[in-house]
């Protein structure tokens, strides 16, 4: 990372539904990896127990450590568990339903008692103030100050812990807005605040509205997880500086999550696909569909032609959380750019179970680190993904992470026997393999949310597979969507963690900007991706970076005049010329092509937004060199069953090193520390000079 002293150490921490993820990058590039359970009462105590480990065995003072990049899910499970501060939301006169009517769209078309996720605000606590800006930034009617106090009053009756503020285009004149915060201050020491015109400057009141409730509803969480973060790292010694994964795959400061936590809903996620991204660009493969199968979920993203798949249109709060136009509804609007990640519940912990009709279903309930899989032996006794795999001989029964955690595949059988094979009259194999099967189907349609519905053929890309179940199950995803390729980085089961070292500093900014490209004011564009420009390098350079590390990358959202949505376009960096308009326009309509299958040529084109990412280049362009990631061959074998129809096979099991000396055929199993990879037969594998497995998926 720029800045990291020479003489010390950076950490990626990478918290998870069932471990903890630590890598520790030592001055030379070596990484040394740790994984824990995770710990659900207090997720810091997971990552000190794994900093802790790597210290004393490697003899590191944590004094050296000088930065802990972080990814958390604790602002995602705080949406999703309903375990936000109480918050309220001051809004104009006559808007207050906005959250209860969103866009009117069910992700499940035909069914007439579908329920929505209800409000994050309770409507009690949406409250009116008179006031109203036009759509050109006029004033149509001046603040009511008594209003505000009147609703002000009745917030601090209510004990509300953040304040969320939300004006009809505030985007366009933010002065109300403005002063009703000073307002809020001035009467509410203490509550967090969040203004909608600092959180997402953008049209479209629904979207503006949600996104700004979800940084205020997780602002207080947040802020307070990262303080008692930072406070046990100085009870152990560690004074490192901490920095946060943000849902678009940069990295910011804790301060600036703590004021912003809507842009670390995705933080978790967003890790593996930067780490597959450069993974990528170290193999010179240009197309992949990073697939990331945990203990809880599974996520996939697309990388097309080098580039990262990122977004503005995003649901949280659903059972699958993606970006899509066409499955809308589900969840809550974020409206801040995050990577196009598609994310199901089906991880090693999900439980398996038969609906009342006799059907396999699985998640999207997770059995967590706590109690975990039956398996672990910790207390859980509901049949999972892990016991269906340990089952099939796909896991070793030994244990995982080199033994660290003990499998007890008695428990495993007794849990799948009596909750999933008996009550479906099947064979134990067939239970466990019909589970894999259905979990299988289910990640399909994570792949499926980021390349066929985007216009994208699975076809024409490689699969790269990490997390701790990734690699168990991505062959069969592969065949199933004819993928030609699968791989499997070094380090899969730490991946995300690695993600977090080679990440860049990144901060975003959006603002409105309706005009018709043929009409469009050069001047008045340059000036406003000049002041948006001032802004982002203003704040970097207040978190300690030098002007000359940061670079500035614009875009902008573009649509055919008339229509609803927009896509977004790489435009030009500086100053911008009536050329570079054309060439804007053009790569508008490309896009447009290339996701709707046609361009309307005769159409006029508007600008909806600009938006601008100023970024700190992280130094390290590669995956990291792993300390643990080659161990030796094992020369042992185990019983495993790649189809009910064959039933169990004598299965060589190796390691990666293994596969130094050639072409190798399945069935295979790889088993390293972190995970394990599972090849069934005739398909081929072999090794990189990266040390990443590659699988062909032959023909079929």
């Amino acid at each position: 990372m720029q800045g990291l002293e020479e003489n010390g150490y950076g950490v990626g921490a990478d918290i998870g539904g069932t471990f903890t993820d630590i890598v520790v990058k030592a001055p030379d590039g070596m990484c040394v990896t740790r994984k824990v359970l995770s710990t659900p009462d207090d997720y810091s105590r997971g990552i000190i127990a794994g900093l802790r480990e790597i210290a004393v065995e490697r003899a590191i003072p944590v004094a050296s450590l000088r930065e802990v990049i972080h990814g958390t899910t604790i602002a995602t499970n705080a949406i999703l568990e309903h375990k936000g501060a109480k918050t309220a939301l001051l809004t104009t006169h006559g808007f207050r339903d906005v959250l209860e009517l969103r866009r009117l769209r069910t992700p499940q078309l035909y069914d007439l008692f579908y329920t929505p996720p209800p409000p994050i605000v309770e409507r009690r606590l949406r409250l009116e103030v008179v006031e109203r800006i036009g759509a050109g930034g006029e004033v149509v009617l001046p603040l009511d100050e008594e209003s505000v106090r009147v609703a002000l009053e009745r917030i601090r009756e209510e004990g509300v812990a953040a304040v969320a503020v939300c004006f009809i285009h505030s985007y366009r004149n933010p002065d109300h807005e403005r002063r009703v915060g000073a307002l809020v201050r001035d009467a509410l020491p203490g509550v967090h605040l969040s203004l909608s015109v600092d959180v997402i400057p953008e049209i479209r009141e629904y979207e503006r509205t949600s996104t700004t409730v979800i940084n205020a509803y997780i602002g207080p969480v947040v802020e307070a997880y990262l303080n008692a973060l930072v406070e046990r790292f100085a009870a152990n010694g560690i004074t490192a500086r901490l920095q946060i994964m943000q849902s678009n795959g940069g990295v910011m400061s804790a301060a600036a999550a703590a004021r912003t936590p809507a842009h670390i809903v995705e933080s978790g996620p967003a890790a593996g696909v930067i780490a597959a991204h450069r993974a990528g660009k170290q193999a010179d493969i240009a197309n992949l569909i990073s697939f990331d199968m945990g203990g809880t979920t599974a996520k996939a993203s697309i990388i097309e032609d080098g580039r990262l798949g990122r977004t503005t249109e995003y649901e949280v709060g659903a059972g699958i959380s993606l970006s899509s136009r066409l499955i809308k509804g589900g969840g809550h609007a974020l409206k801040l750019p995050v990577l196009d990640i598609a994310e199901v519940g089906a991880g090693g912990g999900s439980i398996i179970w038969v609906d009342q009709g006799g059907g396999l279903k699985i998640g999207p309930r997770s059995a967590g680190a706590s109690p975990g899989p039956a398996c672990y032996g910790l207390g859980g006794t509901e049949p999972t993904i892990t016991d269906a795999n340990v089952v099939l001989g796909y896991i070793d029964p030994g244990g995982l992470a080199g033994g660290a955690i003990p499998i007890d595949a008695e428990r495993a059988r007794e849990a799948l026997r009596i909750g999933i094979a008996e009550p479906l009259g099947m064979e134990l194999v067939e239970a466990a393999y019909g589970a894999y099967t259905v979990a299988n189907a289910q990640m399909i349609r994570a792949i499926k949310a980021v390349s066929t519905y985007r216009g994208r053929d699975p076809r024409d890309f490689a699969l790269l597979a990490f997390g701790g179940n990734g690699p168990v199950h991505a062959v069969e995803i592969a065949r199933a969507l004819r993928m030609p390729r699968v791989i499997v980085p070094p380090a899969p089961g730490l991946f995300s963690a690695v993600g977090l070292l080679v990440a860049d500093i990144e901060h975003d900014r959006v603002q409105t900007f309706l005009s018709g490209v043929a009409a469009l004011d050069l001047d008045l564009l340059n000036a406003t991706y000049a002041a948006m420009e001032a802004r982002l390098r203003a704040a970097l350079i207040a978190e300690g970076y030098a002007t000359d590390t940061i670079r500035c990358d614009a875009s902008a959202d573009l649509r055919y005049v008339g229509q609803a949505y927009e896509l977004t376009v790489p435009a030009p960096t500086g100053v911008v010329t009536q050329g570079d308009l054309a060439a804007l326009a053009e790569s508008f309509e490309r896009e447009h092509e290339r996701t709707y299958g046609h361009r309307a040529t005769d159409e006029p084109i508007e600008i909806v937004n600009l938006r601008l990412t100023a970024r700190v280049v992280n130094d390290q362009q590669t995956p990291p060199r792993m300390a643990d990631a080659i161990r030796g061959a094992k020369g042992r074998q185990r019983l495993a069953c790649f189809s009910p129809r064959d039933g169990y096979l004598m299965t060589p099991v190796i390691d990666r090193g293994d596969l130094r000396d050639g072409i190798h055929q399945g069935p295979l199993i790889i088993q390293e520390y972190d995970a394990t990879t599972v090849v069934p037969p005739g398909f081929p594998v072999c090794i990189d000079a990266w040390e990443n497995i590659i699988i062909d998926v032959p023909r079929e």
